[in-house]
């Protein structure tokens, strides 16, 4: 066992001179660590299969890293420096830029995760938000937002955030957002392996990575959806009922792979009766707040017009199966 941990570790600790291997550097702002966590419980290849398969090390990530102090500080004024190549930048969690523009609420040694940040990106050849902190600002950045906090690239649904409209990567592409209060794992290391590989990797508006965000929301997949069809809804926890209207759902709303790609390849938040939060969209938390509440009336989700929907709704409920109202306790 002590030498399993060994190589994995000497294998984080790996400089660029290691010939063909692409330096990968994790910062931390503002976060709980959760993306981290999240991305060490990938699965089919867990995390250092990943990055063989990829390969790819870790020049500096702060939950697993073996060293601390100056000689981490010392390695990432190299990265800043260019005197070690740096391939990905990666950053989980919003960067404050308060007090009074400084940025000196959260720092790395005697620098603002702000500066950092501002002396890495130009360095990388790509720049990787993981997280919605870190993509669009997300709790830290929730009002009154006493740290100025903000996304890399974004601020909520403004482009902007901390480095600007304009920035583009030395591989000319924007901050790749992936979004998701915490990230799924699969959606990192995919990711990641896209982009080291040399794959397409389209993005959608908030720059996230197609293949999870554009076409697929948190309702598709949903065991509820004959419910949410026949508009019977749950009125508490425990109704098998649709989640949207009594308990404020929002996966019709979110763009997100959750009940294809689930968690610990098991289950999703809809799939065990649990209203989806839509954390990784780009107003998340403010604008689905407050969570497992009613919504003011029957708001459709694509497109069509309120009106024609509550009609609609009207005769769907009519129409339901003598099933679905026995499974959810009724009217």
């Amino acid at each position: 066992m002590s030498e399993t941990v060994s190589s994995k570790q000497a294998h984080t600790q790996a400089d660029s001179d290691k010939s063909g291997t692409a330096n990968v550097l994790w910062l931390q702002g503002q976060t709980d660590a959760g993306c981290s966590m999240s991305m060490m419980n990938v699965q089919q290849p867990d995390l250092y299969g990943a990055m063989d398969e990829f390969d790819f090390n870790f020049g500096y990530m702060n939950t697993i890293n073996p060293t601390s102090g100056p000689e981490v500080l010392d390695k990432l004024e190299k990265f800043g420096r260019g005197d070690l190549s740096l391939d990905v930048l990666i950053v989980e969690g919003s960067v404050p830029t308060g007090p009074d523009g400084t940025g000196m609420a959260c720092l790395i040694g005697s620098k603002s995760v702000m500066e950092w940040v501002e002396m890495l990106a130009p360095e990388a050849e790509f720049v990787v938000a993981v997280g919605t902190c870190a993509a669009f600002g997300n709790i830290p950045a929730a009002g009154p937002n006493p740290t100025d906090a903000t996304g890399l690239q974004f601020h909520r649904r403004e482009k902007g955030g901390l480095l600007g409209e304009e920035f583009r990567s030395n591989a000319g592409l924007p901050v790749v957002n992936i979004s998701g209060c915490p990230v799924h794992p699969d959606w990192v290391i995919q990711s990641l392996g896209a982009l080291l590989s040399g794959e397409d990797l389209s993005l959608d508006e908030y720059n996230r990575p197609k293949t999870f965000f554009d076409d697929v929301t948190v309702h598709q997949g949903c065991p509820r959806n004959e419910h949410y069809e026949y508009k019977e809804a749950a009125e508490e926890f425990g109704d098998q009922g649709c989640l949207y209207l009594n308990m404020g759902c929002e996966g019709p709303n979110t763009h997100a792979p959750c009940n294809r790609d689930k968690w610990n390849r098991q289950k999703s938040l809809t799939q065990v009766g649990i209203p989806c939060h839509g954390c990784n969209q780009p107003d998340f938390p403010e604008a689905q707040m407050p969570f497992f509440e009613r919504r003011d009336g029957l708001t459709p989700h694509s497109g069509l017009k309120a009106l024609a929907y509550s009609l609609g709704a009207g005769f769907m409920k009519a129409a339901k199966p003598e099933r679905l109202t026995e499974d959810s306790g009724g009217d």
